[in-house]
C-alpha cells in the first residue's frame, strides 16, 4: 500500500510541475515573453495598433502615458503629444500627471489636427481624449493604418458614471486596453468611478482635486 502510494505522489507532481510548465510557455508565447508589462515595445514592421489607458480621476492615466511615451523617447523614436485646447489645469503647453510629472505637448481644437502633424512620428500620445470631437475615433483608426503606435488616455466615464465622449468607441478599437484604478478616499478599496465635490451639473467642468474624488461604487453617488 505505501508503494502505490509513492508512486502516486510521485506522478501528482510530476503532473503538476508539467502543468505548470506549460502555463509558464503559453503566457511567455502569447505575451512575447512580457509578463508583466503586456504593452508591446516598438517594432520595425510598417504596422501601427491602438493603446488606451482608461479609468477614473487619480488614477494614473497620465502618469502612465507619460512612462510609455518617456520610454520611446529614451530610444530616440519620434514622439509627437497631444492635449486638448480646454486643459489648461496645470499647464497650457504640456500633459501634466497629477504627481506633478510632465512632457511638451502640441495643443489643438479639433482632433482632425493630428493628422497634419504628424508625418514624421514614430508615435503619437493624446492626453484627455473624452474632451475631443467624436472625429477623434477616425483620426486614431487613420494613425494606426499610417503604421504609428497610438497611445490614448483619457476618464472612462464621468461624473455620474455615464461613459465620457468616444472612449468607448476607443475602448473598442484598442489592441492594448490599461484600465488602473484609483483608491477610494472614503475607504480605501479600489476606486473606478469620478466623484464630483462641487453643484455642478454640466458634464465637462474641468478641475482636479478642488472640485473631484476617486471613490469605490459604494461610495460613489451622483450630486
Amino acid at each position: 500500500m505505501q508503494e502505490l502510494e509513492n508512486i502516486f505522489r510521485v506522478n501528482s507532481e510530476k503532473a503538476k510541475k508539467e502543468e505548470i510548465e506549460i502555463y509558464i510557455n503559453f503566457a511567455k508565447n502569447k505575451y512575447n515573453g512580457v509578463m508583466v508589462d503586456l504593452v508591446p515595445h516598438p517594432v520595425a514592421h510598417n504596422t501601427g495598433w491602438i493603446e488606451v489607458v482608461s479609468g477614473c480621476m487619480f488614477s494614473g492615466k497620465t502618469e502612465e502615458l507619460i512612462r510609455r511615451l518617456r520610454r520611446a523617447i529614451f530610444a530616440k523614436l519620434n514622439v509627437k503629444i497631444f492635449k486638448p485646447k480646454i486643459d489648461i489645469r496645470y499647464s497650457k503647453t504640456e500633459i501634466v500627471s497629477h504627481s506633478e510629472q510632465a512632457l511638451p505637448s502640441i495643443v489643438i481644437e479639433k482632433s482632425e489636427e493630428i493628422i497634419a502633424l504628424v508625418k514624421d512620428a514614430d508615435i503619437i500620445g493624446i492626453d484627455e481624449a473624452q474632451f475631443f470631437d467624436e472625429n477623434i475615433v477616425n483620426v486614431v483608426l487613420q494613425l494606426a493604418q499610417m503604421g504609428k503606435r497610438v497611445i490614448v488616455a483619457g476618464l472612462d466615464m464621468d461624473f455620474r458614471g455615464v461613459p465620457f465622449g468616444s472612449m468607448p468607441t476607443l475602448l473598442a478599437i484598442a489592441e492594448y486596453v490599461t484600465k488602473p484604478k484609483a483608491i477610494c478616499v472614503v475607504c480605501g478599496s479600489p476606486a473606478t468611478m469620478t466623484q464630483r465635490i462641487t453643484d455642478s451639473k454640466e458634464q465637462v467642468d474641468v478641475g482636479a482635486i478642488d472640485k473631484y474624488e476617486a471613490r469605490c461604487r459604494k461610495h460613489h453617488y451622483i450630486p
